[in-house]
């Protein structure tokens, strides 16, 4: 093309506006969009800033704190059989349910202060009432529960002090059920994804698994012919416990996936089968005495595993950040965060 083509029309020779190049001739080439596309920005894939997680993840030693949420829920629903027993008769029961509470308890005051590192730490929570902390409350509920259930079994196994042994029975039958269950609240109270989504569930889980540890307890340690509550305790509990998990778990969603994850999984799944086979062997028992033995360490053993398979899925919740900020993100696009 030489400057005398070029005139005030355009090039000499083409048609304005309708040979322009198109194609490959511009140097760039256009995609149709279509059902085969492929996308040019690949999927977004969720990450934390500098990968570290949202939450600091729980600083507590598992066979602290899980053992203290086992051994609270153990003592709590054995107070309430020591006093079944205790009404209807039938002394042995009674009294290895004292027992069993009264070291329970202990044991669990023992590994809380072992967690908090010095004994004034946990007497520091006395000093105020405040309704809205579950720890708070939680250690006022320890404070005037564990001296009924020491107060209980000494008198049963001293035969001394009857009508004061009698009204300590009492006494913790009263508080054993919250004993039982406030950890659940203590659990739910906090920032952990897996623990804070099973806030209407969780209680109902730790109290059947409170049911079938005292009922564990109860037919390893019991004549058989004093065994019938216990055998029917193991039972209520194991329902209780086995169908408000499986309900908490449908609820959450994906967070409750830690609890299908890792060391949670194998201890939760052992949890399961003991204390659905220590269950149905409790009921077929009978008066056979080893059965119900077996039976009373299946259901011990499973109610364990349950409180420490729950925390470690907890913590493993809180070291990924994707079961606390996704959640987030649906209530808001929902309208209910």
């Amino acid at each position: 093309m030489r400057g005398s083509d070029v005139t005030r029309g355009g090039v000499r020779g083409t048609r304005p506006g309708r040979d322009a190049p198109t194609g490959t001739h511009t140097g760039r080439r256009r995609r149709r969009r279509g059902r085969g596309e492929r996308p040019v920005v690949p999927d977004a894939e969720f990450s934390s800033y500098y990968g570290r997680p949202v939450l600091n993840e729980p600083n507590w030693a598992a066979l602290d704190i899980a053992g203290y949420l086992w051994l609270g829920g153990l003592a709590g629903a054995s107070s309430l059989l020591a006093a079944g027993g205790h009404a209807t008769g039938r002394p042995a029961l009674a009294r290895t349910a004292k027992l069993g509470a009264a070291g329970a308890v202990s044991l669990s005051l023992a590994a809380l202060v072992h967690d908090l590192g010095r004994p004034a730490r946990f007497l520091n929570m006395l000093r105020v009432v405040k309704p809205t902390s579950p720890m708070n409350m939680g250690s006022w509920l320890l404070a005037g529960y564990a001296p009924l259930t020491l107060a209980a079994a000494a008198s049963d196994v001293t035969g001394r002090c009857r009508p004061a042994g009698t009204a300590a029975t009492a006494g913790a039958a009263v508080l054993g059920p919250a004993v039982a269950t406030y950890t659940a609240v203590l659990l739910s109270d906090t920032a952990v994804p897996s623990w804070h989504e099973g806030h209407r569930e969780l209680p109902f889980v730790f109290a059947g698994s409170a049911a079938t540890a005292a009922a564990g307890l109860a037919l390893a340690g019991v004549p058989s012919a004093q065994t019938g509550p216990a055998r029917r305790t193991a039972v209520l509990g194991a329902a209780l416990e086995l169908g408000a998990f499986r309900l908490m778990k449908r609820r959450m969603g994906m967070v409750s996936e830690p609890f299908g994850q890792g060391r949670a999984r194998g201890l939760l799944r052992a949890a399961d089968a003991l204390t659905a086979g220590g269950a149905a062997l409790a009921a077929v028992a009978g008066r056979r005495r080893g059965a119900a033995a077996l039976a009373g360490a299946a259901l011990l053993t499973g109610s364990a595993a349950l409180r420490f398979g729950v925390f470690h899925a907890g913590v493993a919740s809180a070291q990924d950040p994707r079961y606390t900020v996704v959640p987030q993100r649906e209530r808001l696009r929902d309208g209910t965060g």
